[in-house]
C-alpha cells in the first residue's frame, strides 16, 4: 500500500526533523491517542463519514508515531506490530482459517475468548482495559463472565435484583439521615451501594441488549438539546436565566419533548 509506505516515511522525517514531533514520547501522546479515539466515536454517533474518514486517519496516525517512536529505541519495529496482529486474527479465526465449525456468532464470541486464556491470560476478565468508562467496562466485565455461565438464566430476577440494591441504597440513606451522621464510613457504604444499582443496571441493559455507555450518551444529548431551549428562551426574552423559576423552566423543558 504506496499511501501508508508514504505515511510511515512523513512520521520518520517528522521524528527526525520537527522540534515538537521529535519530544513526543509514549507518554506524552497518550493524551493524542484518546482524543483521537473519541473523535472517531463522535463521527460514528453522528453518522458523519467524511468526518469518520478523516479521524480514522488520525488514529492510524497515532498507531504509526508510536510504532516509530519504539523502532528508534529497539523496543520494537511497526513491522513487528503488523505481523502480531495479523498472526492474532488468524489465530483467534479458525473457523475462517482452520477446520473449526461455529453455529453463528455467540460460538465465535465465546471460541475467542477461550483462544486467547490459551495465549497466557490468567483470567477470563483479562483484557478489559481500566481507562475505559465505567459504564462500558462493566458492561464487558459482565459480557466476559457471562460466556462462561455465570449470568442469570433471564431477565426477570435481574430486576428484582436492582430493586434490591436500591433498597439497600435506601437503607443506608436512611442510617446516614437518622445519626446524621457525616462519617466517613457511611459516606463509604453510600457510594459502595450506589454503584451496586449502578452495576445491577448495566447487569439489565445488557440484557436487553442495550450499550449503557451509548444509552447514557444519548441522554446526555437529550439533556444537553432541551436545557439550550431553556437557554434560547431567556435570551430571546430578555430574561436572566437565574430569575426564571423552576415551574416556568419545566414548562419549556416539557415543550422541547414533543419538537
Amino acid at each position: 500500500m504506496k499511501e501508508f509506505d508514504k505515511l510511515v516515511e512523513i512520521v520518520r522525517k517528522l521524528r527526525k526533523e520537527c522540534p515538537w514531533d521529535k519530544e513526543q514520547t509514549h507518554q506524552t501522546l497518550r493524551r493524542c491517542l484518546l482524543e483521537e479515539s473519541y473523535e472517531v466515536l463522535e463521527a460514528i454517533d453522528t453518522n458523519n463519514l467524511e468526518e469518520l474518514k478523516k479521524e480514522l486517519g488520525d488514529l492510524i496516525l497515532q498507531a504509526v508515531f508510536h510504532s516509530a517512536i519504539a523502532e528508534e529505541s529497539s523496543e520494537f519495529t511497526l513491522k513487528e506490530v503488523l505481523e502480531e496482529e495479523t498472526n492474532k486474527l488468524i489465530a483467534r479465526h479458525p473457523h475462517i482459517f482452520g477446520n473449526v465449525k461455529v453455529s453463528g456468532s455467540e460460538e465465535v464470541k465465546k471460541n475467542w475468548e477461550a483462544i486467547k486464556k490459551k495465549e497466557g491470560r490468567k483470567s477470563i476478565l483479562d483484557g478489559v482495559p481500566k481507562e475505559l468508562p465505567a459504564l462500558f467496562r462493566a458492561y464487558r466485565i459482565q459480557e466476559k463472565a457471562s460466556k462462561v455461565g455465570f449470568d442469570w438464566g433471564d431477565i426477570e430476577p435481574v430486576f428484582e435484583k436492582i430493586q434490591e440494591e436500591v433498597n439497600e441504597l435506601k437503607t443506608v440513606l436512611q442510617e446516614k439521615e437518622k445519626n446524621q451522621d457525616t462519617d466517613y464510613q457511611i459516606t463509604e457504604k453510600l457510594e459502595d451501594e450506589f454503584g451496586d444499582v449502578l452495576f445491577t443496571l448495566v447487569n439489565y441493559a445488557r440484557f436487553l441488549k442495550i450499550n449503557p455507555e451509548d444509552a447514557l450518551r444519548k441522554t446526555i444529548e437529550k439533556f444537553i438539546y432541551r436545557f439550550n431551549e431553556i437557554e434560547k428562551y431567556a435570551e430571546e426574552n430578555n430574561l436572566d436565566l437565574n430569575n426564571i423559576s423552576l415551574e416556568e423552566m419545566d414548562k419549556i423543558w416539557n415543550r422541547t419533548k414533543s419538537l
